[in-house]
């Protein structure tokens, strides 16, 4: 049995949109003068709502602001986000031979109710987000430790280069999706130990 964690934004769900658009409410509410695009979220070498804030010329005073007003906005929407077509079927495939994780830059309410919403969260054995403390490598490291897996046995799915490197500095095994956040080219630059096109690619690592 291996350990399999997957990132939340841009791996499970399709949040590109939404992102897009509470980064750019925050903006406007802020008084901040920036126009939210797809080439704010590639250019990020660490991918937080911290750093995303950053990128949209948040001034520094003002991004614990803009993180908070980002996550009350995921918080309220009326409905999870969407699902990426055949992600379902992927986890609920994998949590029957392995272990899954979920860890992410969002919050645990957010995961929660998308994981309900989607019929998978008996699928996930633990969620690590940014209401818990600890940096993403500390939560890798913790989730191998918490479920007593091999070094070698253990993976994670991510959408970003900041993922990539957590999982190096983690001595775990990283996947790159190209259906995320960030660019394939930045992606593959980051070196990954595999990059996958569609959720069914996973199946065929594992």
């Amino acid at each position: 049995m291996k350990l399999i964690l997957f990132d939340f934004d841009g791996v499970l769900a399709d949040t590109l949109g939404d992102l897009l658009q509470f980064g750019q409410e925050a903006c406007d509410e802020l008084g901040v003068k920036h126009t939210a695009t797809q080439h704010d979220l590639n250019s990020l070498e660490i991918m937080s709502f911290a750093t995303y804030g950053r990128q949209l010329e948040v001034p520094e005073n003002l991004v614990a602001e803009f993180v908070s007003r980002c996550m009350a906005k995921f918080s309220q929407m009326p409905n999870s986000p969407n699902i990426f077509d055949g992600m379902t079927r992927v986890v609920e495939q994998l949590s029957a031979r392995h272990a899954i994780g979920v860890i992410t830059g969002n919050s645990t309410l957010t995961v929660e109710n998308f994981l309900i919403e989607n019929g998978i969260r008996n699928c996930v054995s633990l969620i690590f987000a940014l209401d818990q403390p600890g940096s993403k490598i500390e939560k890798i490291v913790r989730a191998k430790n918490q479920l007593s897996m091999d070094i070698g046995d253990v993976y994670y799915v991510g959408d970003s280069v900041s993922d990539i490197h957590a999982a190096r500095e983690a001595s775990v095994k990283s996947i790159a999706v190209s259906w995320g956040h960030q660019s394939l080219a930045r992606l593959v630059d980051a070196k990954p130990d595999y990059v996958v096109h569609s959720p069914q690619e996973l199946m065929e690592i594992f």
